[in-house]
């Protein structure tokens, strides 16, 4: 099996675990556990790329943090041991995608809508100390939505101190090309203040996902006002590390959207080079 195939399968359950699953993330270049804080697969955007099936209602309705602590500390102890590797889901992983790469708060859902987030994150945190796991990374990978809320800003806190990060999706630079994507009642404005805000406090990833859709690609207008806004988020004192281009990888949610091309993600991530200064990285779909 290739890299390219074992990072598009990205199943939730991994050995019967409900909340804790390992990916081989193609993002972190090596094993991401996640932790999903929505098995309930209810999400406050409706995104016409998902990938999270649900018109399949998890057996799980709610986090268990006992039991979800449980998970992570036994695969904290698989993926540090190297026994992972002797899964069949793992064993063809190629050498330098070996390594312990982060704790990634994602899911099937929105994390920080979790109304527990910040005792989460100090639960996770303490357990990754526990077991000297310092450098290993937490990751908040998040529709900036919530961002605002101030148990949400505490949970950001505990991730500043414990080696984390803020993935940020902003997939948009208008707010109709947002509202086409997104499909949420939440105004783009408070994605881009929240992203804006958070950026000021410590640097941000950018996420930005782009596709055909009905067999076009984002127009060179709406390219433009994305880095519109990506200018305008670094001229109000934010920070943003890094900026990732990506496209489709595994089965979205409407058959009218498919991957970008290998040519047109380049062409995207010069673009955004160009524009904006920052650092990029472009990942291919289903094509490569």
């Amino acid at each position: 099996m290739t890299t390219h195939q074992l990072h598009t399968r990205h199943e939730r359950q991994f050995s019967q675990g409900r909340f804790v699953y390992p990916v081989l993330s193609r993002r972190s270049e090596g094993i991401s556990i996640g932790v999903n804080l929505n098995p309930d697969k209810v999400c406050n955007f409706d995104c016409i790329y998902c990938q999270v099936d649900r018109t399949r209602q998890s057996e799980t309705r709610f986090v268990e943090l006992d039991a979800l602590l449980e998970e992570l500390d036994r695969m904290f102890q698989l993926v540090t041991s190297g026994d992972i590797y002797r899964s069949e889901k793992f064993r063809d992983t190629p050498g330098p995608w070996r390594r312990f790469s982060d704790i990634a708060f994602s899911g099937d859902g929105e994390p920080t809508t979790y109304k527990n987030f910040d005792q989460i994150m100090a639960a996770c945190a303490d357990l990754k100390r526990r077991h000297a796991l310092d450098e290993v990374k937490m990751v908040l990978i998040t529709n900036a939505s919530m961002l605002h809320r101030e148990h949400v800003q505490r949970g950001l806190e505990i991730l500043d101190a414990n080696q984390g990060e803020v993935w940020a999706k902003l997939e948009a630079g208008t707010e109709a090309y947002f509202r086409l994507v997104e499909r949420t009642p939440i105004p783009f404005q408070r994605i881009l203040d929240n992203i804006t805000a958070a950026a000021k406090v410590r640097p941000l990833v950018i996420q930005a996902l782009f596709m055909r859709i009905h067999g076009q690609p984002p127009p060179p207008a709406e390219q433009e006002a994305f880095c519109d806004r990506l200018d305008q988020i670094i001229a109000a004192g934010g920070q943003l590390s890094l900026v990732q281009i990506y496209t489709i990888a595994r089965q979205p949610a409407e058959s009218y959207v498919e991957p970008l091309g290998d040519e047109e993600v380049d062409e995207l991530v010069e673009l955004v080079k160009r524009r904006s200064g920052l650092n990029v990285a472009g990942f291919y779909g289903t094509s490569s």
